[in-house]
């Protein structure tokens, strides 16, 4: 090691690292993805809150994509794979405190998003809404805009609401079959999608880059625009929030925004403003909208 590289404290699993992290507040630290009790990545969103001003690397024995992703979104600035760590550790440590971006070379495939603040931030947004008709005009212009100008749509909502957006839009005159037969539109059960993310009644970051991740890129590839964005509409969120998972729920809308920092989307979920009750619910719902860059109600 480095004599300018000085260690100041080891832990033994997640929990106790993110303590050391708020306690310390180092310049950098290096996450192990496997700790015991709080995995790596989790540790790592907690530690950004905690203490911000802490560059992380993350060090890992998975060389999957998604792994990396959801290591990034946490807001990590390395990524070690362990087979390569011998000649990838210390330039890993070296880039991410010079605020470089390091991702070890074996790991083919990887490509960063610009970060140098050209890139629009991308949208979150929220819609708080009294009926169902409400929803679906603000969620019809909101897919048919996008697949008018060549974009791609994902949505996850239950069936009724998928079957009424697509009489929607056919009516709008959007070519939902060519769109859908092309892969620019996908549209999925958000209760079967809930089923392949959650473990141990929250969603899994593996998981949810994996799929939803996967899914973006895919309509993205597909997308007919020159810089092609892909937008998501999502109510697997109103169906954790109705089943009492208000935790999960936050913790979902965290992803979103994550995902915002790996992949060229933008986001709008809805809730119906009936699964709120009064005083009782209103931190749950003060804390959804700080996770969302516009909320709506109507």
């Amino acid at each position: 090691m480095r004599p300018e590289l000085q260690v100041i404290c080891e832990a033994s699993d997640g929990p106790e690292a993110v303590r050391k992290a708020e306690e310390l507040k180092p310049d950098l630290i290096v996450l192990d993805i496997g700790l015991p009790k709080l995995n790596g990545i989790e540790a790592a969103r907690r530690i950004r809150q905690l203490s911000p001003s802490s560059k992380i690397v993350v060090l890992s024995q998975n060389n999957d994509l998604d792994v990396v992703r959801a290591a990034f979104g946490t807001g990590a600035q390395g990524y070690v794979y362990k087979a390569d760590v011998r000649s990838d550790l210390l330039p890993a440590i070296e880039a991410v405190l010079r605020g470089k971006q390091f991702v070890s070379s074996s790991l083919k495939g990887y490509e960063f998003i610009d970060t140098s603040g050209e890139k629009a931030p991308h949208r979150h947004e929220v819609l708080f809404y009294s009926n169902d008709t409400i929803l679906l005009d603000r969620l019809t212009r909101f897919i048919a805009t996008a697949l008018k100008a060549g974009n791609a749509a994902i949505v996850l909502a239950t069936k009724s609401h998928r079957d009424s957006l697509l009489q929607r839009l056919k009516a709008q005159g959007v070519d939902t079959d060519s769109a859908l037969q092309q892969g620019t539109y996908i549209s999925l059960d958000a209760a079967d999608a809930l089923s392949t993310i959650m473990v141990n009644d929250m969603p899994d970051p593996v998981r949810f880059f994996g799929g939803i991740g996967g899914s973006i890129e895919a309509a993205a590839n597909a997308a007919k625009s020159e810089r092609p964005q892909v937008v998501v509409f999502g109510e697997a969120v109103a169906l954790l929030q109705a089943e009492g998972k208000a935790d999960a729920a936050i913790r979902f809308e965290q992803l979103g925004n994550d995902l915002g920092k790996t992949h060229k989307v933008d986001i709008l979920c809805a809730y119906p403003l009936s699964s709120f009750h009064g005083g009782e619910d209103k931190h749950i719902f003060q804390s959804i909208c700080a996770e969302h860059s516009a909320v709506y109600s109507g």
